[in-house]
This record gives C-alpha cells, structure tokens and sequence, in this order.
C-alpha cells in the first residue's frame, strides 16, 4: 500500500484524494511510479513540514521515540518527519520493497524500514509514539479496522495523523483557452465517480461515511484537532513540477476516456502535446494549487 504521496494520493495521492481511481490498490504497479511518488510527496514538502510541526506542538517536547509512515512509498514524508524529529526512530511502512530500498537511498540510511502487506501484517508494526499516514487508508476495504489496528499501535500519550482527503488540485484556469472552460471541474466529478468504484471494489470493502475524527474516536482513541494546510506553487512554474502535470494528465487522459466527450478528451490531448506551446510542458499560466486535510487523535 503506497499513497503517501495520493499525493496519489497515490495517492497516492493526486493526493490528495488518491490518484488511481478505477485500479485497486494491489493491481498497481508502485515500483514503476516510484519517481513520480518521489515528486509529487516533494510538491507537499512545505505543507507536510507545517503539519508535522504541529503534531509537535501537539504531543509535546521531547516525548517522540518512535514515529511510524504508514504507506510511505519513496520515503520523503518519513524523511520530512525525520527532520522535525530528529530524536526519533522513523520508520518508512510499505507493501514495496523497491520503494522502501528508495526510501533508504533517498534518507542515507537514516530511515528505519519496514516491509508490511497491509491490513494483514498491521501486527509487524509494533508500537510508535506517532504514527502518520497519508492518503493511504483509503486503499484498505475496511476503513475503520484499518485505523482500530492502527491505535491499538500507539503508545499511551501517542498521536495518529491520518492525512485524507482535502482538495482536488488546481494547475490551470478555468478558462485556459483549449476547448469549454470548467474542464478540471468536470474531470474531477469524473475522478470521484471512479474513486467510488476503486473503493467497492476493494476486498473487504465497507461503505463508511468518511468522518475522520467520528472514526478515530471508534477506533477508541481522542480526536485532537483537524487542520487543512494549503499546498501552493503559483506560475510560472519549473521544469520538475511541469513533467509532474504532465504525467497526472495523461493518466487522467487514460482513466477518464471513457467518461469524456470528445471536446474535453480533445482540449486534454492539446495539453499533452510536448512541443506545442500550448501543452502543460510550456503554458506561462500552469500552476499548482491544493490542500492536504490532516485528522489527529491520541491514545489516553
């Protein structure tokens, strides 16, 4: 399970909200995606740095010993809570080991590793004082064991963070000159609709209505606070995160084609067009623009 990212997301994880709606988590090929995780996690440096401040602020100073990311993917979120808990032991959980060996490039060793098949392995974890995760429980059928198995993790005094859905990305006007403006908008509707197929398809899959913190507190554990943290690149933006739109568009292109008319499928193969000035790769207008939701609750 990888979605750290989705961011995503996979996000994994667009992120947000999960980045690969008609194909279940299992069926993904996550190494392949690994460079690609790497960047759009790097996109949320900021907004992840903020929020693990906070989730300091929240637990206390010097309290940390152990920190779990659970679906970590490539590592960079560990290695971002590596660096605001520098006295912790951080260790990056995934089903890959591909992405966990990145996971130990990427940090010089400094991330412990942990390769788990999840829900089933949740009991190879072993206890953490925090444990984070992004835009990955909604990869598991059963949402609400997922986090039951995960609070049962925490130490007394420990934190959960669990990272899931806020906003849909924004990278180009609603009006961006290719086709009927308002074309994000409809494929988002689009990604929903698959995102809730993705989900019953699931094994396991239990339909949940998804309030974060009324499912924390089930898993037996106090809610401490919500906070939406604002992900920003304005235009015109760099080389790195415009191959990043690139690669998000033409999945799109290929999830959505069905879901389309010909106008927008149309409007997204201009954007896709490497040399053409009006393509994603160049357009002086592109920026990215989300927000990560981040729910927290500790273990009395």
């Amino acid at each position: 399970m990888s979605a750290n990212q989705h961011g995503h997301s996979h996000s994994h994880g667009s992120h947000s909200h999960g980045s690969h709606p008609h194909v279940p988590a299992a069926d993904l090929d996550w190494d392949a995606l690994a460079a690609h995780l790497e960047l759009e996690a790097d996109l949320r440096a900021d907004a992840v740095t903020e929020a693990a401040r906070w989730l300091a602020g929240l637990h206390g100073e010097g309290q940390v010993g152990r920190v779990l990311d659970v679906g970590s993917g490539p590592g960079v979120i560990a290695g971002l809570l590596a660096d605001v808990f520098p006295a912790a032991e951080v260790v990056a959980v995934d089903q890959s080991a591909a992405l966990l060996e990145r996971a130990r490039t990427r940090s010089g060793g400094r991330l412990g590793t942990r390769q788990a098949d999840l829900p089933a392995e949740f009991d190879k974890l072993g206890e953490a004082d925090l444990i984070w995760s992004g835009n990955a429980i909604h990869h598991l059928g059963d949402q609400q064991a997922a986090l039951t198995s995960l609070a049962g993790l925490l130490r007394p005094g420990g934190l959960l963070a669990v990272a899931e859905r806020g906003l849909p990305a924004r990278y180009l006007p609603r009006d961006f000159g290719l086709g009927r403006p308002g074309l994000q908008a409809r494929m988002d509707a689009a990604h929903e609709d698959g995102f809730s197929t993705m989900r019953a398809e699931l094994p396991g899959s239990i339909q949940e209505i998804e309030d974060w913190p009324a499912m924390l507190g089930r898993a037996g554990l106090t809610p401490t606070g919500t906070r939406t943290f604002l992900v920003d690149h304005p235009a015109p933006l760099a080389g790195p995160l415009r191959g990043y739109l690139h690669t998000q568009l033409t999945r799109r292109r290929d999830q959505l084609a069905e879901q389309l008319d010909a106008e927008d499928r149309a409007a997204l193969e201009a954007l896709l067009a490497e040399d053409a000035p009006t393509g994603i790769l160049h357009r002086p207008d592109a920026f990215y623009l989300s927000a990560m939701t981040v729910h927290t609750a500790r273990r009395d």
